[in-house]
């Protein structure tokens, strides 16, 4: 089946079963391998993609789901050599240990903070309540979703 998308802001086509899993699709084959597959059940949030702007588990969709979409990855983030925000966010605080669960958490983030532009810490927690990391711990993650909050919403100030 051929599968026309948007995929880090170019236009692409696939041909690809139907029923081929989204994070499959991104990392075998196109060779994209910042989201991770690590329970395989919409569990950990390791593998989350940005589908029309909204967070999504990759592990959990199908190729067929992305005909006419945007999607955007981890990859995609970074702009004329620099970091997004929330990537830099996350190497100053120090939310970065074995980095597995970190694309995930990134676009999770990202997610929360376009919902929510100046979210609360307890609000942070809620919007990153699916994401699981075993070496950082949260709090980092969470100092460094609060840093970007403000560095993004400077950045957008006339």
């Amino acid at each position: 089946m051929k599968i026309d998308f948007r995929l880090n802001g170019a236009a692409i086509q696939v041909d690809c079963a139907a029923d081929r899993r989204v994070i499959d699709l991104l990392r075998e084959d196109l060779g994209l391998t910042g989201a991770k597959e690590s329970c395989g059940a919409g569990e950990c949030g390791s593998c989350a993609i940005l589908v029309d702007g909204e967070g999504k588990l990759s592990c959990l969709m199908l190729a067929a789901q992305l005909e006419g979409r945007e999607i955007t990855t981890v990859e995609g983030l970074a702009s004329e050599g620099r970091l997004h925000p929330l990537q830099e966010a996350f190497v100053e605080k120090g939310a970065v240990q074995c980095g597995f669960c970190t694309p995930g958490a990134v676009m999770a983030s990202l997610d929360l903070l376009r919902r929510n532009p100046n979210p609360a810490r307890a609000e942070i927690r809620e919007g990153l309540a699916g994401n699981l990391c075993r070496c950082t711990g949260y709090q980092k993650i969470i100092d460094a979703v609060e840093a970007a909050s403000k560095i993004m919403q400077r950045r957008e100030r006339p």
